[in-house]
């Protein structure tokens, strides 16, 4: 579970509402740092405390702002405050307070202030004891679980140490448990605090006492079994803590090993990642000597584990073996399968990070060194084994990647791809991860478990061939993890990467046709900028970068956009570490700003690839240190005619653009939009790192263009292109371009243009264009750089005031505010400047400028980054406050006049107020930081005296922000307010205007004008979510693409410059939440924005709901201040669009979840809902159900005992104790006793209002005038507010018995889920004897006891007694016993009275009772007997029917049973298929609920039910069997088999004539009896040999359908067998620990009768029929049963039985594969030997498998068996290729070489095939030896004629090395090894020779030219002449004519 998306909007019930501040911006605490903890940012002593180094951390960040910042005691204080309203909130129980008071508390935790590990472990504690309140709701435990998360911190960085904090598991098992067994009666489908709880344990986990773990497994292992894994693993998995892992690990293993599994293997391989990287230093790393795990033979895995481990990754490659392109994954179809458990535990887990950690992290020098680091497999010397780089994990890694290298290439593309490459991408970041981690001095790694750098070397050497491989692949998300991958490779080894990439990237580069190769290779060499840019990194690759440069010009491409992206971000990555300027020796008296660079220099050279001058024949060799730096000085001269022409280009391709256009002014559609954002971003980096000449060649271009042209289609891209220059230099690119610009509007306005007034977008008029052209220039200049605006104060502002006066149409007046804007935000932000990639003072040292090629590609620590901020001098903000005087003000006298003025407006008028509006909202949009808002007087503060608390309320977090005016004092200040309120007040009069105007269209401009004015008014105030979650990923992407590893200290400048940005801008966000709301904010809100939500046109109420929403996230309390209007919208006499409004408001997630929480306004909304029947037009009553429908989710009993919460919490008021006692400020007492006072107030006036909500719903409901639909969504709302800790009112009872005979389905089913939820509540409340128990579902049935299990055997033997006494008992769920017991098992007595019932709910008895007669039973049954629509297309029985009989049953015991049998028995007789349905749900329901009834009643039962078994089995037909078949299921399923045993004694005494005429009859009988074995598990064993030995005697039945059923009834006893159950938890280690087989995974099941059946199958296969009747053969009958059985087995979860039965079975599988005349046997044979292949096997088994299928191969005499064995040898080879032993391996090459001489053709080309996989994936060291074998063998031969009498033999001699040859070249299909040039001789020379030998040759060297052809330029060379014309002779044969 990824950091959880906690928008829990009560959070903000103090701030409004909506997707909140902090939570809408999911930002970590630790998004805004970008090292692995806050110690590495600075060189500090290792004896220094975590909160030391958490404040070296802070003054990093500090120093960096232009501003001083809070003290820590300042900031310590603001934290216990925080604290202290958090105490109080807890200690009253007001969580939806408490909730508000966290979202402060993580805005604290933003500002990155240290906080003492003593406080940090006591809020850890305090929020975990909150998580485990029981009955809280779940949103709310949420949030907490959040909190907990953001003070822990992740994985791999936690903040507080395992020895700092102590928590206790137990409390969270017990609250967990509830969650994951829940009661069915409850029907909580929805519910995801399964999740939430486990991701808690996950968290905490390092917390819990290692002491502990005996004490969990004693609780755990007990309860799992084979219907509980895929609960209970995730829950061990998540507990356990990650120290002392050999008390658990052993078990584990044998867990895992036994059960198929995709969950399993997901969780397991997620825990041993994860415990490979904590335990990397073994006993020495945190865990201390009795802590830390043991090294054993690969990093902490003995021998066996780590095979089983990396069995388990190699399947999760997916990669597909033989024909079949699908893996088959039988793990999946188990858990599947098993969907009655587990199936809501969802957890995203990725198996390639953990198989990436878990190599990485088991890498050491574990082995001798292997000399041959080409070889695949472990090879021995002197019998010894060695390893690659000394590494057995690096062995093994480096044979998994051979193994499947193959499938990287983008020629064998499938699902696999992605994979793999993350496969690359992860081994890659956690190599780099590991590497950074062990250069650091805090290192624990003993020097000798350290990556070393041969492992190093190997380890890119391994990895490099598939990454090539997979650059050119064909999906997006492949190459960008391959390109990552390649990025680290590229910095761990550069000189073995760096000249294979460029080779392939001057390629790709060159070649026009292939833009596929092309944009490959762009954006693989843009992330890996920095080893062609820095020395430091790769010596030779600077020289590279010019030609690289020069190639990439052509790429920017409007017409293939994604190769200009991709061009555009290569140039950024390297431009991004280089200062382009020319310090080469011609540098010195060269004029650049006057030349045009000739154009030629972008031709390319006539060579192969275009060299550097001076590189000689190599261009990737390295030269020495001077003779590098010389060729890169000289490099450099070719900078400015690069720039020139890349200029050039850009000016080109804006010329080329679609004309712009549309609502949002877009340049065409969003590729040219993506396009221009991605050049603008290059040209941007580029202009920053222009030397002062470049600059200036640079500027002359622009200004020459700009001066000379005015294109329409380019005026906003030109403008972006203006501001590049201005943010590298304002104050020259502003003196250049002003002056003209100035005079050219002018110009224009005077000539008319803009002068055609429009006030909305239209298509720009063409004599407009000089003027655009020229403001979009200006816009640009004045965007940067405030001071450099001071020198023209008086020309802007006079150019302003012109633009104001004469711009009138809509894009003129737009431009116009745009500018102003710009200008504002120029002059008054705090922003960094000088963005190089060097401090200032480097940049400007001219020594620098000299030899800056020796600095490219510097990165910097955090703390050596000097940072130049913009910061507003004085001047500035005078110059500001002109511009709000003589401009603003001007604008708002316009605005007032014209609101003010009487009558409507004219066009004219409305002209003028958009435009002075326009400009007013940009004015202010564009100081979003000029003023600090002072304290406002709140005059509706929204409280109720008897709920809320004012102390309580959030509060606004003050903090420095870099805001320019702060004192209220200040005669500047007050201007500024003064100004801004009149705008309120302005916007508010204008709002009001054009709403009594409103019944005119025309207006629409004009309102939509007014609610962007709002927008600004309200939200344009520090910083906005969305600019600051912008930043946020800017930063993260920047962050990312020059570092390695997280561990890594250093970064490119800009990336600290980004980080101090956004740690600016974090506290410019913060600064901006919880606002106040004034008196002149309340109207705006209220009169204004809520009634523009509700405005009669769309696009108004669309634009004001989504400002209404954004405000809500903001000011404190808005959503309840707003609510009111929006209820009221909803009442009878509003128009419909005004209820739309209202419904779209409230239909808000956040606000609807806000309304929720609080029981007055939950009322008030459903009231609302309920009231809307009256307007009947479509779209608003399908609104209305919609946000019915999404409340529901909200409506649950939590939320309201979460809003009146009232019981004990002692472990929590402990934790309070606790951490109070660390505050060092005393809490507020009155505020304490105040809150403490209004609580129980509070809690009355909820349940209050609660029992007024069920009461008024009820009152419309029964109303005689309401719709069904109505009636419907009331239900389901009572459904929701059903409560467990007080009775439901007896008017809702009978309300919902009345609607459970209603004629619509849905109703139906409703009311029924209503009783069935009371009945359950009423039975909770009777048993439950307080709170805990109530709401943990811990409360005890009086009849229910705890029996002691001492003796198992005695135990299931006392199970098979019939119940008589008191001492006897029932035990209905056998939930442990599989691996071990528990130490009691629950068992119930028989019942002898009548259970009394909770007297509180006496009177819904009644009325349930006075309802269930036997008239209501008949139209019940009739209801439930017509036809239904079964949507889920399956023909079960409906439970929800099943459960309200039972519920009824249960309350009521045998009142009314003569009744209801009256009712069923008319439905028995009847053939009507849903009427048997109904008779089988009533009956089920009945004898469900009949568990507890008196011995009376259960006779007279039975004594009904009995006769009729015969009947209902007799008359049942193939459309109905299926309900009678669920109804045993059903009846059956976890009862105790006593308490059914007549039912059973009738199934048991079913006569199975396996011989009779009706196959239907027997499948009948067969279905209930596999029912009866199903559902009684272990207790069936005592008979079950009887049935074993029916099955296996009647296996040869005629009919497929019993053939079936015997199939899954073997499986299901087989499943019941499978007990290892040991007698005690310690027992059950000590045996995984010590035993080989401990959990009875290796002994047959059904040993006797398998042996039998094999040996009649080698009888009956000799006395086969002949067809067409060979299919009635008892050899095939037989056989398919035994394949069925093995088929069924191999896809459950308990797959390991079959596999010893499969092992015998084994040769006879393999001879029925051969048999063509029953294509079904044939079929299932072969799909048994491929999904045994995809099962994984114990090593011992997979030995025995390899040894069977080579013995079928050598003594068969059949070629087909041997044909069909090859296939799955080689399928069988491949998936279990780490764990076949050498000599194994030895057997099967052995074969192989006897195949490729085998008689049969077909047998000889799968021998060839099978040999080259084999070669290819393990057996490389021998190729020399094949390759000499098989030449000496084609030299040997000579083919006679025809004729001769040798001439087979000679042909089959051969065809066999020829075949061996080309194994051997397809082996590599995509290199060219050095033995292979040769080979064409030999094979050319057999070019011409007869077929099959021919066909052969051409065969494999099409193939060969297939998988080369993308390499060929690179391959060829190593051919010599004569070997390329055999190659080509190989191809097409000799020459007719030669």
């Amino acid at each position: 579970m990824a950091t959880l998306d906690l928008s829990y909007p009560s959070i903000v019930a103090e701030v409004g509402s909506g997707s909140f501040s902090i939570h809408g911006v999911d930002m970590d605490e630790d998004d805004i740092d970008v090292l692995d903890s806050p110690a590495e940012e600075t060189p500090l002593a290792p004896n220094q405390s975590p909160y030391e180094k958490q404040c070296a951390n802070l003054a990093v960040h500090l120093d960096a702002l232009p501003y001083k910042c809070e003290s820590l005691q300042e900031m310590q204080g603001k934290l216990e405050h925080i604290i202290s309203k958090i105490i109080i909130c807890a200690e009253s129980k007001n969580w939806t307070a408490l909730t508000a008071w966290d979202a402060l508390l993580q805005c604290w935790l933003q500002l990155r202030y240290p906080m003492t590990t003593p406080t940090r472990a006591k809020l850890v504690t305090f929020y975990y004891e909150l998580c485990l309140i029981p009955g809280l709701d779940v949103r709310v435990v949420r949030s907490w679980v959040d909190m907990i998360s953001r003070l822990l911190g992740k994985t791999g960085k936690r903040r507080l140490e395992s020895r700092d904090l102590r928590l206790p598991w137990s409390p969270l098992w017990q609250v967990l448990h509830k969650e994951l067994f829940p009661k069915k009666r409850l029907n909580q489908t929805n519910r995801n605090l399964n999740n939430i709880l486990l991701y808690v344990a996950e968290s905490c986990k390092p917390y819990f006492p290692a002491e502990d773990i005996p004490e969990m497994l004693d609780t755990f292992l007990p309860i799992i079994t084979p219907n509980t894994t895929l609960t209970m693993i995730p829950v061990l998995t998540s507990f356990l803590p990650p120290s002392h892992p050999h008390l658990y690990l052993p078990v584990i293993f044998k867990l895992w090993e036994a059960f198929n599994s995709f969950s399993m293997d997901d969780r397991f391989l997620e825990l041993a990642g994860n415990l490979a990287e904590e335990h990397v230093a073994g006993k020495a790393g945190d865990f201390g000597e009795e802590g830390g795990a043991q090294w054993k033979d690969v990093g902490i895995w003995s021998e066996q584990e780590w095979t089983l481990l990396v069995s388990k990754g190699f399947e999760s490659m997916y990669v597909p073996i033989g024909k079949s392109r699908n893996p088959n994954m039988t793990s999946a179809h188990a858990d599947a399968a098993s969907v009655r458990q587990g199936s809501k535990i969802k957890k995203s887990i990725s198996r390639i990070n953990a198989l990436a950690k878990l190599f990485v992290y088991s890498m050491a020098v574990d082995g001798p060194l292997r000399g041959d680091s080409a070889s695949a497999t472990p090879s021995s010397q002197s019998g010894q084994a060695t390893y690659l780089a000394g590494s057995k994990a690096m062995d093994t890694l480096d044979r998994l990647i051979t193994s499947t290298e193959s499938f990287f290439h983008p020629s064998n593309h499938g699902h696999w791809t992605v994979l793999l490459t993350n496969l690359l991408q992860r081994l890659t970041a956690e190599f780099a991860d590991r590497w950074f981690e062990e250069q650091l001095p805090s290192c624990r790694t003993p020097v000798t478990r350290r990556l070393t750098t041969s492992i190093r070397r190997a380890f890119v050497t391994s990895l490099l061939t598939p990454a090539l491989l997979a650059m050119f692949s064909k999906d997006s998300l492949s190459l960008a993890m391959t390109q990552g991958a390649l990025r680290v490779m590229a910095q761990l080894e550069p000189t073995l990467v760096m000249p294979e990439l460029l080779e392939r990237a001057y390629g790709g580069l060159e070649v026009v046709n292939e833009t596929h190769r092309t944009t490959a290779v762009l954006k693989i060499l843009s992330g890996i900028s920095l080893p062609l840019v820095s020395e430091k990194v790769w010596r030779p690759g600077q020289k590279h970068l010019l030609p690289l440069l020069e190639l990439c010009i052509p790429g920017i491409d409007l017409n293939d956009p994604n190769k200009t992206i991709c061009a555009t971000s290569f140039i950024i990555s390297v431009i991004q570490h280089v200062k382009i300027g020319d310090i080469s020796m011609h540098q010195s008296g060269f004029a650049l700003s006057g030349d045009n660079p000739s154009e030629d220099l972008m031709q390319l050279d006539d060579d192969e690839t275009q060299l550097p001058e001076g590189v000689g024949m190599s261009p990737f060799i390295s030269l020495g240190r001077e003779e590098e730096r010389a060729l890169v000085r000289e490099s450099t001269s070719g900078f400015a005619d690069w720039v020139a022409s890349l200029f050039r280009r850009i000016l080109a391709l804006y010329e080329n653009l679609p004309e712009e256009g549309g609502r949002k002014k877009t340049t065409g559609g969003k590729t040219e939009e993506a396009v221009l954002k991605s050049i603008k971003s290059m040209a941007d980096i580029v202009c920053l790192h222009l030397s002062d000449q470049l600059f200036e060649l640079v500027l002359n271009l622009v200004y020459d263009y700009a001066t000379t042209n005015a294109k329409s289609n380019a005026v906003r891209a030109f403008g972006h292109l203006v501001a590049c220059l201005a943010r590298a230099k304002p104050q020259r690119t502003i003196d250049r371009f002003l002056p003209f610009c100035t005079s050219q509007i002018k110009e224009e306005l005077k000539h008319g243009a803009s002068s055609i007034r429009t006030t909305s977008t239209h298509e720009s008029v063409p004599s407009d264009t000089t003027l655009h052209w020229n403001m979009a220039i200006l816009r640009g200049c004045l965007g940067y750089g405030g001071p450099a605006l001071l020198e023209h104060k008086e020309t802007i502002i006079q150019l302003l005031l012109l633009l104001l006066e004469r711009t009138k149409s809509e894009r003129g007046y737009s431009g116009t505010s745009a500018l102003v804007s710009r200008v504002l935000h120029t002059l008054t932000t705090v922003y960094p400047i000088n963005n190089h990639f060097v401090n200032s003072d480097r940049w400007l040292d001219p020594d620098f400028n000299k030899t800056h090629s020796m600095q490219w590609g510097n990165l910097y620590e955090p703390n050596d980054v000097q940072i130049e901020w913009h910061v507003p001098s004085t001047p500035e903000v005078d110059f500001v406050l002109q511009i709000l005087d003589r401009i603003a003000s001007l604008a708002l006298d316009k605005i007032e006049a014209l609101v003010n003025s009487p009558g409507r407006w004219d066009s004219i008028a409305r002209n003028d107020f958009c435009r002075y509006l326009a400009f007013s909202k940009a004015v202010w949009s564009g100081m979003p930081t000029i003023y600090k808002e002072a304290l406002k007087e709140v005059s509706h503060p929204c409280l109720d005296p008897d709920v809320d608390v004012e102390g309580l309320i959030a509060a606004q977090l003050d903090i420095k922000a870099g805001v320019v005016l702060t004192d209220p004092q200040d005669p500047r200040y007050q201007r500024v307010v003064e100004l801004r309120t009149r705008f309120g007040n302005l916007i508010h009069l204008a709002a009001t205007k054009l709403r009594r105007d409103q019944d005119e269209e025309d207006h629409i401009d004009a309102v939509i004008a007014v609610v962007k004015a709002l927008d600004t008014y309200f939200l344009d105030y520090g910083m906005s979510r969305g600019d600051f979650t912008t930043l946020q990923k800017n930063f993260s992407q920047s962050r990312e693409v020059n570092r390695m590893s997280s561990r890594q200290k250093d970064n490119a400048r800009i990336v600290w410059l980004k980080r101090a940005q956004l740690y600016h801008s974090a506290r410019l966000y913060i600064h901006a939440l919880y606002r106040r709301r004034s008196e002149l904010d309340d109207r705006l809100l209220k009169d204004d924005v809520a009634e523009l939500c509700l405005s009669p046109y769309t696009r108004v109420r669309r634009l004001a709901q989504n400002v209404l929403h954004n405000i809500c996230g903001y000011y404190v309390r808005s959503t309840r201040y707003l609510l009111p209007t929006m209820f009221e919208s909803l009442t009878k006499g509003n128009n419909p669009d005004r209820m739309k409004g209202g419904l779209y408001v409230l239909g808000n997630k956040g606000i609807t979840a806000y309304i929720m929480a609080d029981q007055k306004l939950q009322k008030r909304y459903l009231l609302s809902l309920l009231e809307c029947q009256h307007e009947e037009k479509p779209s608003v009553q399908k609104l209305v159900s919609t946000n019915s429908s999404d409340c529901l989710i909200h409506l649950n009993e939590e939320t309201i005992h979460t809003a009146a919460y009232s019981a004990d919490v002692p472990r929590l008021n402990l934790a309070i104790r606790d951490l109070e006692a660390d505050l060092e400020t005393r809490i507020d007492s009155e505020l304490r006793e105040n809150a403490l006072a209004v609580a129980p107030k509070r809690v009355r006036k909820q349940l209050q209002e609660y029992e007024d909500t069920i009461k008024s719903v009820l009152g419309l409901a029964v109303r005689p005038t309401i719709h069904w639909r109505y009636v419907q969504m009331a239900i389901t709302f009572i459904l929701g507010l059903m409560r467990r800790d007080a009775p439901t009112p007896p008017d809702a009872v009978r309300f919902l018995m009345e609607q459970t005979t209603n004629v619509q389905p849905l109703i139906r089913l409703n009311a029924q889920q209503g009783i069935v939820r009371e009945s359950l509540f009423i039975k909770m409340r009777t048993h439950a004897k307080n709170d805990e128990e109530l709401w943990l579902c811990q409360w005890q049935n009086p009849l229910s006891r705890k029996m002691s299990v001492n003796d198992r055997d005695e135990f299931l033997s006392a199970l098979q007694k019939p119940v008589v006494g008191p001492n006897d008992f029932f035990v209905d769920k056998f939930e442990t016993g599989f691996l071990t017991w528990t130490s009691t098992v629950r068992g119930y007595i028989i019942s002898n009275q009548p259970i009394g019932w909770d007297v509180s709910s006496s009177e819904s008895l009644a009325i349930i009772s006075e309802y269930t007669g036997k008239e209501y039973y008949s139209k019940l049954a009739a209801l439930w007997s017509q036809e239904t629509e079964n949507s889920s297309g399956t023909a079960d029985l409906r439970s929800e029917n099943v459960l309200f009989v039972k519920s009824i049953a249960k309350m009521f015991e045998d009142a009314t049973l003569q009744d209801l049998l009256e009712v069923v028995e008319p439905l028995l007789t009847n053939m009507d298929k849903f009427q048997q349905a109904a008779a089988a749900e009533i009956l089920a329901g009945l004898l469900r609920g009949s568990k507890h009834w008196s011995q009376r009643g259960l006779n007279t039962l039975w004594s009904w039910f009995v006769p009729r078994f015969d009947r209902i089995l007799s008359q049942a037909r193939p459309d109905t069997v299926v309900y009678w078949t669920s109804f045993l299921q059903m009846v059956l399923e976890d009862r105790d088999p006593r308490r059914n045993k007549p039912l059973v004694d009738w199934i048991l005494s079913l006569q199975l004539d396996f011989q009779g005429d009706s196959a239907f009859s027997v499948t009948k009988s067969l279905n209930a009896v596999v029912a009866l074995v199903d559902a009684m598990g272990v207790r069936f064993n005592p008979i079950s040999e009887k049935y074993v030995t029916l099955f296996f005697s009647n296996a040869d039945s005629n009919y497929a359908e019993i053939r079936n059923s015997i199939a899954s009834a073997l499986f299901c006893i087989a499943r019941n067998r499978w007990r290892p159950s040991h007698p005690s938890v310690a027992a059950l280690i000590a045996a995984c620990r010590e035993t080989e087989d401990p959990l009875d995974t290796r002994e047959s099941v059904f040993d006797d009768q398998v042996q039998q059946t094999v040996l009649q199958l080698s009888e009956w296969k000799n006395q086969r029929f002949p067809p067409p009747r060979v299919s009635q053969s008892q050899f095939d009958k037989v056989g398919l049963t035994m394949l069925l059985w093995l088929w069924v087995a191999f896809h459950g979860s308990e797959a390991c039985l079959a596999f010893p039965s499969a092992m015998k079975m084994l040769p006879e599988i393999l001879n029925m594969s051969e048999l063509n005349d029953n294509p079904e046997l044939q079929k299932y044979s072969s799909a048994v030997l491929q999904v045994m292949s995809s099962v994984h096997l114990p090593a011992t088994f997979a030995e025995a498998v390899v040894d069977k299928l080579v013995q079928a191969i050598q003594i068969s005499k059949s070629w087909r068996i041997r044909l069909h064995t090859l296939p799955a040898l080689v399928m069988f080879f491949y998936r279990n290729l780490l764990m076949i032993s050498p000599a194994d391996i030895s057997k099967v090459m052995d074969v192989l070489l006897e195949c490729l001489a085998d008689e049969n053709v077909e047998v000889r080309e799968m021998s060839s095939r099978t040999l080259s996989g084999i070669v290819r994936c393990s057996q490389r060291q021998n190729i020399i030896p094949l390759k000499n074998r098989f030449i000496s063998l084609a030299r040997s031969v000579k083919l006679p004629s025809r004729s001769a009498p040798n001439y087979g033999e000679s042909m089959r001699k051969l065809h066999s090395a020829i075949l061996g040859l080309c194994a051997l070249i397809e082996s590599f299909p995509y290199s060219v090894e050095s033995w292979m040039p040769p080979l064409t001789e030999v094979l050319a020379r057999h070019a011409t020779d007869p077929p099959p030998i021919s066909t052969t040759i051409r065969h494999c060297a099409s193939e060969f030219k297939k998988t080369h052809q993308d390499t060929w330029h690179k391959d060829q060379l190593s051919f010599d002449e004569e070997q390329l014309q055999s190659l080509s002779t190989m191809l097409v044969g000799t020459s007719y004519y030669a």
